[in-house]
């Protein structure tokens, strides 16, 4: 049988329905004499109202933890709020009646754990203790809280600790908390989500994303980027044969010569963009995902060490022994008298009280039990007094009326289980908080309650509760779900929207910066007070080749087009080129980009095309294109350049901004599937383009682009 508090007995009498005589324990044992009797039997006391919070079970780990400190400990865990203002005096109480020397500590929830010494040296125990309340946040368990108060003890540091804590509760900096609690759990597994989708999809976008641009650029050299394609669109070329107007000769297309730029006219036509072979996936997007792979997996794994609480209290684990060591105090008590006090609160009840309200109970033809004991959510009910009440009755094996008086919050409450009596007629005003101006103590207002029994109506019939079901589970309540569970589902969601959110800022400035650097750089002259040149790549992609190709063609047509008024010999350089143009790319005429068409082909349609353009906008347009490379557009001054082999320089047509520094020359591949490795200087490769090298005229360009076809 465990431990009990019943008043002054010293033996069970069986159960039975009849109150106990008045003359019993109407005067009991002070809490100090009760604490002092169980610190006789056990130097360490732990409370049975708290098993929750600190189990009895777990009285050797404060046992193991006093015998460091090498002097006698006396150790009590006592409920929140049981020591009461007076903790020094409690101490001297307990100590009175136990007539041991030694560190007297009592621990009574989150605070200062109340110390002191008798008849030993212990330096700095007041110190340890305050130093203990600054250095611990609020969620510190008894257990914690006193290895925390002997660690400081024993380090011999306990009063700069004490006061370096104190300067920092002024200064306002708080300590974190030692478990995390189910609402930061879902918090830490909403950002454990937020990073393991967000941060991996943020590099693969972003990465894409400036991959992309570099390539663009390269292929480029820094010009704007050209429009959505749209799939396989037709070409706005005029075919030779079909120019309208002035400046139109009939010419007849021969076959291109063998091995020229438009052999093999009967394979099918790719789509603008696309080059025969099927591509591989390239390397810099495969380095991108494994990435992403490895910092999502990263971030979990790191996300699983650092948030690896499964509980927000200690390893102390209640027993079911510790779960119904007060039931069985109290059912103990009540079987020996139907009046019980709880011995390790303050006394609520005086003697002439208790005496009082024994006759009350001996005088009433029902069955009624008085339990005053307080009501806690680290009982073992969680602070239910339907649970409560139901152990007890179960424990009684009898139907009564229960009353529960609570001696924190002076508050009383009624169950009927199975009492002849219809307890829905008691007055309501005993059962709410008692009034600000009331001056009635607890007993007299029990005294009044039995009085309000005493007449109530019988009911034989007898009510009886809703069963309450079992408490909550002492382990389960505090258990924390995985940091991939809770809100890490939601937090993916988010992370991959951020993601997405961060891409378009992303974009959104390129964007915004690229439009100011074109406003700025739009139309303005070039160092030296030359026009800019336009930019182009000094080695451009297939498919940068082609879409700019077909761009440019259909924006000269539109040109053309639109201007009726234009001087004979303007419309007629402009014709010649987009005539050229067509050549080049649309040898079968089918108005659709030849899929076999070389790069050669390709720039050089895209320099006729420009060179028409500027013809058309500027009459006093140069005759000649950047020999540096020929998508620069319009030569705008010479510049010497040394031969190869160091032989003498030569005066060569340059674009403005290639005048002033030279750029890299233009560098193509010799078929449409070659790789960047087979790139070579353009004035190598076979066909028009190369005589551009040499500061060959346009008109004279379009002239060997004809020959070359056999066009005449």
């Amino acid at each position: 049988m465990s431990r009990h508090a019943a008043e002054a007995t010293t033996a069970e009498s069986p159960a039975s329905t009849a109150p106990a005589a008045p003359s019993r324990a109407d005067t009991p044992r002070s809490r100090a004499a009760y604490l002092a009797e169980q610190l006789r039997r056990d130097p360490v006391y732990i409370s049975d109202q708290v098993p929750r919070e600190a189990p009895r079970s777990s009285a050797p780990f404060f046992a193991a933890q006093a015998t460091r400190l090498h002097v006698p400990v006396y150790v009590m865990v006592l409920p929140d709020t049981a020591l009461g203002a007076d903790g020094a005096g409690f101490l001297a109480g307990v100590h009175d009646r136990l007539g041991r020397d030694g560190l007297y500590v009592a621990l009574s929830g989150p605070g200062t754990p109340e110390v002191q010494a008798y008849g030993v040296e212990v330096p700095g125990t007041r110190d340890a203790a305050r130093a203990t309340l600054y250095e611990l946040p609020y969620d510190a368990t008894p257990r914690e809280t006193f290895q925390h108060f002997v660690d400081v003890l024993l380090s011999g540091r306990a009063h700069e600790r004490a006061e370096a804590g104190s300067a920092a509760a002024d200064s306002g900096t708080e300590v974190p908390k030692l478990h995390p609690d189910p609402t930061e759990r879902e918090n830490q597994s909403f950002v454990t989500g937020i990073a393991v989708a967000g941060l991996p999809l943020a590099v693969v976008l972003v990465g894409l994303y400036v991959r992309r641009r570099l390539r663009l650029r390269r292929a480029r050299g820094g010009a704007p980027v050209p429009g959505p394609r749209a799939a396989a669109p037709a070409l706005s070329l005029r075919k030779p044969g079909d120019t309208p107007g002035k400046g139109g000769k009939d010419r007849t297309a021969g076959s291109a010569p063998r091995g020229g730029a438009m052999s093999g006219k009967g394979a099918a036509p790719l789509s603008p963009g696309h080059s025969t072979g099927r591509r591989r996936p390239a390397p810099a997007v495969a380095v991108l995902l494994a990435v992403a792979v490895v910092l999502a997996g990263g971030l979990a794994v790191t996300a699983a060490r650092l948030f690896d609480d499964r509980s927000y209290g200690d390893d102390a684990i209640p027993t079911p022994a510790d779960m119904r060591s007060r039931i069985e105090r109290v059912t103990a008590g009540l079987r020996h008298d139907p009046l019980y006090t709880d011995p390790e609160s303050e006394p609520v009840l005086s003697s002439a009280e208790r005496t009082r309200l024994h006759k009350r109970l001996a005088a009433l033809d029902i069955p009624v039990l008085i339990a005053a004991v307080p009501r806690l959510t680290e009982d073992e009910s969680g602070g239910n007094r339907e649970i409560f009440v139901q152990s007890l009755h179960q424990r009684l094996h009898h139907d009564a009326l229960f009353i529960l008086a609570d001696p924190l919050a002076e508050t009383l409450s009624v169950v009927n289980y199975g009492a002849p009596i219809n307890a829905y007629a008691l007055p309501r005003s005993h059962f709410g908080l008692p009034e600000l101006h009331e001056t009635r103590t607890l007993g007299d207002r029990l005294d009044a309650l039995l009085r309000d029994v005493a007449d109530a109506p019988r009911d034989s019939a007898g009510d009886r509760p809703y069963d309450p079901g079992p408490a909550a589970d002492p382990v389960a309540e505090k258990d924390l779900p995985s940091v991939f569970a809770a809100d890490f589902a939601p937090g993916l969601l988010i992370g991959t929207f951020l993601a997405a959110l961060l891409l378009g800022l992303v974009t959104a400035v390129r964007a915004l910066a690229g439009a100011v650097g074109r406003r700025r750089t739009a139309g303005g002259p070039a160092p030296g007070g030359v026009p800019a040149a336009s930019e182009a790549p000094d080695e451009p992609s297939l498919a940068w080749l082609r879409r700019t190709a077909r761009q440019e063609a259909d924006a000269l047509t539109a040109v053309l087009d639109a201007q009726d008024t234009l001087p004979e010999r303007t419309r007629h350089r402009a014709w010649e080129c987009l005539d050229a143009a067509a050549l080049l790319i649309d040898g079968d005429g089918d108005a659709r980009v030849d899929a076999d068409a070389t790069p050669a082909s390709l720039v050089c349609a895209v320099a006729l095309a420009r060179s028409g353009r500027a013809a058309v906008e500027g009459p006093a347009a140069p005759e000649r294109l950047c020999h540096r490379n020929p998508l620069h557009g319009p030569a705008h001054g010479t510049r010497r350049i040394p031969t190869a082999g160091g032989g003498r320089a030569r005066s060569l047509p340059v674009c403005g901004r290639c005048r002033t520094v030279p750029g890299p020359v233009l560098r193509l591949g010799p078929a449409a599937d070659s790789g960047r490795a087979d790139r070579v200087p353009y004035a190598e490769l076979p066909g028009p383009l190369a005589a551009l090298a040499d500061g060959t005229p346009i008109d004279q360009l379009t002239r060997d682009v004809r020959e070359y076809f056999g066009v005449h």
